[in-house]
């Protein structure tokens, strides 16, 4: 890739990763619709990395507390809330986890196409618009208990799909179980922590059979995608709690109905 597209892609990746209109299919659509290259393994785990260390920051002392009640609570036999949270978002993440190794070949052999894309653009978005509408949003956080963070978990591993949105989906699921768009998105955002950090884990140790690595990109990368990324946390909490999930889901219809003109027109 030149500097151009390596800007363009990362901005991408930093804003899509929160934003419930999947960040994977806005990665892959350059490559597909517009006939940019590839971005590469090495990239990927550039955008991965910068995304991790912009929730990371910005939930930096959510984050702290987590670690030490969560651990703490073994030392002591009784959990605070926010030790319960940090197991429940363990728990959530198991689903992801152990999808991702049984089906990730599969995934990118057969599902990284723009008739994938644009059906589960339009489906998932129509989902989101229907929780966020009859969703009972009464519940914060400290209300969920092990088998909705379960569920959530399990919505996270539908995910993989290209098109569906990690944070999308897991969002749509939080509101359906009755939790506030703020809790949803917050349950969301901690849950993506470990995810992205495996995520660039794996794809770190499959770069390391690659014999080259293009580091100015790398550098790009990480930096763009972190900024836009913390940036679109800090904006997009303020936004659903008055606004809502509906212009996301108005814009995934219209992508959707765009990939599709797309495809029957080619």
């Amino acid at each position: 890739m030149d500097h151009i597209h390596t800007v363009i892609l990362a901005l991408i990746q930093g804003v899509t990763e929160f934003l419930p209109i999947s960040s994977s299919a806005h990665l892959i659509l350059p490559n597909q619709v517009l006939g940019w290259p590839d971005q590469g393994l090495a990239f990927d785990v550039a955008v991965h990395f910068g995304s991790l260390m912009a929730v990371l920051l910005y939930f930096r002392k959510e984050v702290w507390q987590l670690i030490c009640d969560g651990l703490g609570g073994f030392k002591t036999g009784q959990f605070t809330d926010e030790g319960r949270l940090a197991w429940l978002i363990v728990l959530a993440t198991i689903p992801a986890g152990l999808a991702g190794l049984v089906f990730k070949d599969f995934i990118e052999t057969h599902l990284r196409s723009s008739a994938v894309i644009a059906t589960t653009t339009i489906v998932f978005g129509l989902l989101l618009w229907w929780s966020d509408v009859y969703g009972k949003r009464r519940d914060d956080i400290g209300k969920l208990d092990w088998k909705k963070a379960l569920m959530i978990g399990v919505a996270q591993a539908v995910a993989l799909i290209p098109g569906t949105s990690r944070s999308g989906i897991t969002m749509t699921a939080g509101l359906m179980l009755g939790m506030k768009r703020e809790a949803a998105a917050r349950f969301s955002f901690l849950m993506s922590i470990p995810v992205i950090a495996l995520s660039a884990l794996l794809l770190t140790f499959e770069l390391l059979d690659t014999e080259s690595v293009p580091w100015d990109s790398i550098f790009l990368g990480v930096v763009l995608s972190g900024i836009s990324a913390y940036l679109c946390i800090h904006y997009f909490m303020q936004f659903i709690s008055r606004t809502g999930m509906a212009p996301f889901a108005i814009y995934r219809l219209l992508l959707g109905g765009a990939l599709i003109w797309l495809i029957l027109t080619q």
